[in-house]
C-alpha cells in the first residue's frame, strides 16, 4: 500500500475486519436458522406422536416418559434461539452500516477508485 496515507490504511484494515466480521455473524446466523427449523419440525413431529417418544442423548436413545415437558423445553429452546438470532441481525445491521460507511470513505478518499474487497453477499431471505 505504498503512496497511501497511513489514515486511510488503518481504515481499510477497519473495512476488511468488519468484514470479517460480517461474515462470521452471518455465518453464525444461518446456523442458528438451521437449528430453529430442524427444532421447530421436531416439536410438530412430537405434536404429531403417538406411542413412545424417544430422546438422543448422545450415543443413546432414552425413553421419554413425560412428552409434555419434552415439548415444553423444546419450545424454550425455540425462544431461545429466537432472541439469538434477532441479537445476531441487530449484530448484522450495524456492521453492514459501518461497513458501507468505511467503504464510501475510503472510495472517497481514494479518488471514487474501487474498494479493495466486495461486500458480502446478503441471504435471499433478509429484509432491509
Amino acid at each position: 500500500m505504498n503512496g497511501i496515507s497511513p489514515q486511510l490504511q488503518n481504515q481499510i484494515a477497519q473495512y476488511q475486519q468488519v468484514q470479517q466480521q460480517l461474515q462470521n455473524v452471518m455465518t453464525q446466523k444461518g446456523q442458528m436458522e438451521s437449528q430453529q427449523r430442524e427444532l421447530q419440525r421436531t416439536v410438530e413431529e412430537l405434536a404429531k406422536a403417538d406411542g413412545d417418544v424417544y430422546r438422543n442423548v448422545g450415543m443413546l436413545l432414552i425413553k421419554v416418559s413425560d412428552k409434555a415437558a419434552l415439548k415444553d423445553e423444546l419450545e424454550e429452546s425455540l425462544e431461545t434461539l429466537g432472541i439469538r438470532i434477532r441479537g445476531l441481525e441487530r449484530q448484522e445491521k450495524d456492521l453492514r452500516e459501518k461497513y458501507e460507511v468505511l467503504g464510501e470513505t475510503i472510495n472517497r478518499a481514494m479518488g471514487n477508485a474501487p474498494v479493495p474487497k466486495a461486500a458480502p453477499a446478503r441471504s435471499d431471505d433478509e429484509e432491509d
